[in-house]
């Protein structure tokens, strides 16, 4: 570990099949007006949204509802919840959904008391945040970002075609949050493996950094193993409970940053999928997925000992007489078919990507970079290749 760090995670975990019964207990730590954050009606088929109405009445809590958050959300959507917060002198933000709601949560904490302009300040200028937050808790309902433990927050500016991420301090983390892995049962597989390639993504991108013997390597190749071992799992039976459970938490610990320190990370998949979804609205997951092959071949040689490294320790393909490249290549091969054989989509026309939106795209990408930094045409490049991909 030759990079210093420091680590600090406030959130509370309280994870399995009786986890709601923590709910009123946290609730009492906080004032009478609730702010309960929700997506378009899912929490209610699964009969969530009762229960979690049942538990902050009997707590004594007045309910204030910001239903309606979209899987990419909007600052429109985080000035709607910020002035709600204004009108109810709202006490806790509890968002109840997958990452998107727990993102829009944090995005109006920090927004709603803001004296200039929340989207430059803290998304365009990336500045401190120095105003009066409001608290957030999440129920967690889709694995995939672990938003629910982290201060991520990525939030789209339709009007600038924008899709932005800022990782707020620990202050604006979720205080508790909610796990259980039963409430993931009902979800189409469509947004399951789209969590999956997610959780995955964010352990790659701090993977493929560095070439030095790091301790979070190690826990990065475990968790990649296991998500991988029970992701086909819950594909052949959504309701198998363990399968589910470890995908839960493999997706909390991806992002809690835990898996990132000592390591300079790279991020360049996350930057362009994030202006990929500002022109197609597609799912996190699977844009992650359709950049992460091209991109990965465009660097590899750059990482070589990390990518021969992933290929024999997380696929379990044998050295034999391969030269580095060739594991390298390999290993990537893997990740192409463990895809393929999900169901995650590799290619951007079948996001909704046009051939037109590419330029945009990679014009407006940030370039970051771990191993090489793409220029704005290598980025074109990357785009090409996964709009043809087959």
């Amino acid at each position: 570990m030759n990079t210093d760090f420091t680590y600090q995670n406030p959130t509370t975990i309280h994870f399995g099949k009786e986890s709601l019964k923590n709910l009123k207990t946290e609730l009492a730590n906080y004032g009478d007006t609730i702010l309960l954050a929700y997506g378009k009606g899912a929490i209610k088929k699964i009969g969530l949204y009762d229960q979690v109405v049942s538990i902050l009445k009997e707590s004594g809590k007045h309910i204030v509802e910001l239903t309606g958050i979209m899987a990419n959300p909007t600052w429109e959507k985080v000035k709607e919840g910020a002035q709600l917060i204004r009108e109810n002198k709202v006490d806790l933000i509890l968002a109840v959904g997958g990452g998107s709601v727990i993102d829009c949560a944090k995005g109006i904490s920090v927004s709603a008391y803001c004296e200039n302009d929340p989207w430059t300040k803290y998304w365009l200028q990336f500045q401190p945040v120095d105003n009066e937050i409001v608290p957030v808790a999440s129920i967690l309902t889709l694995a995939g970002t672990g938003s629910e433990m982290n201060g991520g927050s990525v939030i789209t500016n339709d009007d600038m075609k924008l899709k932005m991420g800022r990782v707020f301090p620990a202050n604006v983390y979720p205080t508790f949050s909610i796990l259980n892995p039963e409430y993931t049962f009902s979800l189409p597989k469509y947004q399951m493996v789209s969590g999956i390639f997610d959780m995955m993504s964010h352990l790659m991108e701090v993977y493929f950094s560095g070439n030095d013997d790091v301790t979070s390597d190690y826990l990065v190749e475990g968790l990649l193993r296991s998500i991988v071992k029970s992701a086909k799992v819950a594909i052949e039976n959504p309701e198998d409970y363990e399968a589910r459970s470890n995908l839960m938490w493999s997706a909390t610990l991806a992002m809690n940053p835990l898996m990132g320190l000592s390591k300079p990370s790279d991020w360049q998949v996350h930057m362009i999928e994030h202006q990929l979804g500002a022109y197609t609205d597609c799912a996190h997951g699977m844009g992650l997925a359709a950049v992460s092959l091209p991109y990965y071949r465009a660097i590899y040689k750059e990482g070589l000992d990390k990518f021969a490294r992933f290929a024999t320790q997380v696929w379990g393909i044998k050295e034999d007489d391969k030269t580095k490249e060739e594991l390298a290549l390999a290993g990537i091969d893997a990740l192409e078919a463990f895809c393929k054989e999900c169901g995650i989509v590799t290619n951007l026309k079948e996001l909704g990507a046009t051939e037109e939106m590419i330029p945009d795209i990679a014009n407006s990408t940030i370039i970051l970079g771990g191993y090489k930094k793409l220029t704005h045409n290598e980025i074109l490049d990357v785009l090409k290749t996964a709009y043809n991909a087959e």
